[in-house]
């Protein structure tokens, strides 16, 4: 295994874990797929079974574009790059795709006209990079349902799955877990808002370009925040990130 290939696995395996240990998973469903570097067309993806809190760099499963397993001591969900697959082809620069139901942003996916809206500063992370599926179609049991939803994404990071979930993607994990925290810190606080009764105050949209681009080249604050969290999964459960728990 070469470094660049154990450093990738690491990142995933440390994404899966900071996000059942934020309350995003569910059950053992949902999957975080990464592109391999050095090896073109293939995928590092979750196996099927495991709970994101026991998953280990060696655990994880490299399936190639069409989601087929080419290596790994586990099986992978048949239905699991259905959504992955279709991003990453029509996304290149779709390096890391994280796929969950986290609470806060499934919230806003099963209302009317359910959208993030820029009253919180958080929000303006993603303005001009957010899109929306309003059309629930039973879960994505196909090639053709991933590139339906997929079809909505291209010129966004962001994708709202009506009654669904969310899909985040990104060059790489520590962006796109970057994203996946801030989105779901940002639909807690308007769901907790829009909860009181009170019109919400919406930043003028001048405001939430310009801040949003801000956001975006601040690259170093998103590396320190991921390397954070793997500190703290070194302080907190050892082992974590061996080949074998």
């Amino acid at each position: 295994m070469s470094l660049r290939e154990h450093a990738a696995r690491i990142d995933l395996t440390a994404a899966l874990r900071w996000a059942c240990r934020m309350g995003f998973s569910e059950g053992v469903c949902n999957h975080f797929s990464l592109a391999m570097p050095g090896r073109e067309g293939h995928f590092l993806i979750n196996p099927q079974g495991l709970h994101w809190s026991e998953v280990t760099p060696g655990d994880l499963v490299v399936v190639d574009a069409a989601g087929r397993k080419v290596e790994g001591r586990h099986s992978v969900e048949p239905t699991a790059f259905f959504i992955h697959g279709a991003m990453h082809r029509s996304k290149p620069g779709a390096k890391c795709v994280l796929h969950t139901h986290m609470p806060f942003a499934t919230t806003l996916t099963v209302v009317h006209g359910g959208r993030l809206e820029w009253a919180s500063q958080n929000a303006l992370k993603f303005h001009g990079r957010v899109a929306y599926d309003d059309n629930y179609n039973g879960l994505a049991l196909d090639e053709a349902e991933g590139k339906r939803l997929c079809a909505n994404v291209r010129n966004a990071d962001v994708l709202f799955l009506a009654n669904h979930g969310v899909i985040v993607c990104g060059p790489s994990v520590a962006a796109a877990f970057d994203d996946l925290y801030y989105l779901e810190r940002a639909c807690r606080v308007q769901v907790l808002a829009m909860g009181t009764g009170k019109p919400l105050r919406i930043i003028s949209e001048k405001v939430a370009a310009l801040t949003g681009r801000q956001m975006m080249e601040e690259d170093q604050q998103l590396q320190l925040h991921f390397a954070a969290l793997k500190r703290l999964l070194d302080r907190d459960e050892p082992g974590w990130s061996r080949e074998k728990a």
